[in-house]
């Protein structure tokens, strides 16, 4: 049995995002850290800024965020919590869902808008720049030259300084970066939904961080019996710690971004960043999904 694991993101590895930002791999989500439906306040505002700031203590050096995670409240909370920012710290957000209320997400992606969503984020979260600012949806009714030129505009200006998308095909990578630099991906991504493997792949290629979300899901592999199931019980961790695990040692550029609003649930995923399997186990889990 594996012994006890401790939170300890710098053994995730490092990643540099567009080449000048070096992070550890494991980051935080802060999706959670708002009310239910990802909509209006958390029920303990101060609990929220204690989870934020032992993100910090831990050594975690990646947030992500967006400005439709309340709306507004988790950019909001993380500016309270943790202004003036250390120095490694990178937030990430993202802009371009409209949230006309609770479990609903609209894209837009007028320029205008997209314009407004930067700058917004930018008073927000108290900052000059936005070192990582993703498209949260590429708009199918905005021809997404539009929308990104847009981005391209802000990032010149420097208010941005690297640019993400979202939900994004190769195809819709490749055309993105004709009109401006990307430097990461975010797609739903974990041990038992792999449709994007293309695109890690990809990723992987061209020097991208990949940004998985969604990262803990194990669909059928949770259930009791299951190989991953099994695979926990033999090494004495979660489901959450092995799909953590897997996808640090699915590629190098890989940035999970787990959230909760729990202080012992943030320690327990970051502890999963010194979780080792064997090539033999890991193939076998792998193969278990159909």
């Amino acid at each position: 049995m594996t012994p006890p694991l401790k939170p300890d993101p710098a053994a995730s590895g490092t990643f540099s995002i567009g080449g000048d930002i070096s992070v550890h791999r494991l980051g935080f989500g802060a999706m959670r850290i708002t009310g239910e439906g990802v909509w209006g306040e958390p029920k303990d505002p101060e609990a929220a800024k204690r989870l934020l700031r032992r993100v910090v203590e831990l050594g975690i050096n990646l947030i992500d965020t967006a400005d439709s995670y309340g709306p507004e409240v988790s950019e909001r909370l993380i500016a309270e919590a943790l202004h003036p920012y250390p120095k490694d710290l990178l937030i990430a957000t993202k802009g371009g869902l409209t949230r006309p209320g609770p479990g609903e997400w609209v894209p837009v992606g007028r320029p205008e808008y997209l314009r407004q969503c930067v700058e917004m984020s930018l008073r927000r979260l108290k900052v000059d720049r936005i070192d990582l600012w993703q498209l949260h949806r590429i708009d199918p009714k905005v021809p997404a030259e539009e929308s990104l030129g847009a981005l391209k505009e802000l990032r010149d200006a420097g208010k941005i300084r690297h640019i993400g998308l979202s939900e994004v095909t190769v195809a819709e990578i490749e055309q993105a970066r004709k009109v401006v630099p990307i430097a990461s991906v975010q797609n739903l991504y974990n041990i038992a939904d792999r449709k994007f493997d293309g695109v890690v792949t990809y990723c992987e290629e061209n020097a991208l961080g990949f940004i998985p979300w969604f990262p803990i899901g194990a669909g059928d592999l949770a259930k009791p019996g299951s190989v991953l199931s099994a695979a926990a019980q033999r090494h004495g961790v979660t489901l959450g710690q092995l799909a953590l695990a897997w996808l640090l040692q699915r590629s190098p550029v890989v940035l999970p971004i787990p959230g909760t609003s729990s202080i012992a649930h943030l320690e327990e995923n970051t502890a999963a960043c010194s979780l080792r399997l064997s090539e033999t186990e890991w193939r076998t889990i792998e193969e278990s999904v159909k």
